[in-house]
């Protein structure tokens, strides 16, 4: 009598956790790690702009490289932020605005905007950051020994599901983010359940005749659309 009683209250909790996994991303278990870094790329790619933060803690002394960049990097080419530098054995924040192949930036000690060479900053033309060929989508297709890792939190509130990649990328693409860089990097990605590539941390040697060191590269705002122009 009891299970009589009980099953009119049961049976639609059964039917709710059966409708549930009808509502999963169907085979979004079963992508390959390569499959994930394929679709990631092709997200990075399609994009009409997003958000770049790329930071280190271990910045070797006396070397003339970047600490951090933050900035918005859209589809026509185009870049508008700031870059940190170690410069000298200070850090400088240097604003910059990247588009129709000119970089400008907002040197110290000089009056406004400034034609600059980016490589001689230690970085690329902040412009080429999402460009196909040339910019961060090109590491993922270069990943060798891609294995699947773990699956972690994160975004805002920790909301979103992510898969880790980890794989090694030759210095012929890592020179796209990093010109001075040489050796085999160790890597790891973070990619969304929608094929966001979230985040990417590159460990080897950056800058020439020093030791390994760690960039973290974030990705955010996806689909960003914002005007950028020479200043």
């Amino acid at each position: 009598m009891l299970r009589r009683a009980l099953a009119p209250l049961l049976l639609p909790l059964l039917l709710v956790a059966g409708c549930s996994g009808d509502d999963a991303d169907p085979g979004a278990e079963d992508r390959s790690p390569e499959e994930l870094l394929t679709e990631a790329a092709t997200t990075l790619d399609e994009t009409s702009g997003v958000f770049i933060s790329l930071a280190t803690d271990d910045l070797p002394d006396g070397v003339t490289g970047i600490v951090d960049a933050a900035g918005v990097a859209t589809r026509a080419p185009a870049f508008e932020g700031s870059i940190t530098v170690n410069l000298l054995g200070q850090q400088v924040e240097v604003p910059v605005v990247a588009v129709d192949d000119t970089v400008y930036a907002q040197v110290p000690l000089t009056p406004g905007w400034q034609e600059i060479e980016p490589g001689e900053y230690g970085a690329p033309d902040p412009a080429d950051l999402v460009d196909p060929e040339t910019g961060f989508s090109s590491l993922l297709g270069a990943t060798t020994d891609v294995e699947e890792g773990e699956t972690v939190r994160g975004g805002e509130n920790n909301e979103e599901v992510l898969t880790e990649v980890t794989g090694t990328v030759p210095d012929t693409a890592v020179k796209n983010v990093i010109p001075s860089a040489s050796g085999d990097f160790d890597a790891t990605y973070t990619v969304t359940s929608d094929g966001e590539l979230r985040s990417a941390e590159l460990t080897g040697t950056f800058y020439a005749d020093s030791p390994s060191m760690t960039y973290t590269i974030d990705f955010d705002q996806y689909g960003t659309e914002q005007e950028i122009t020479a200043p």
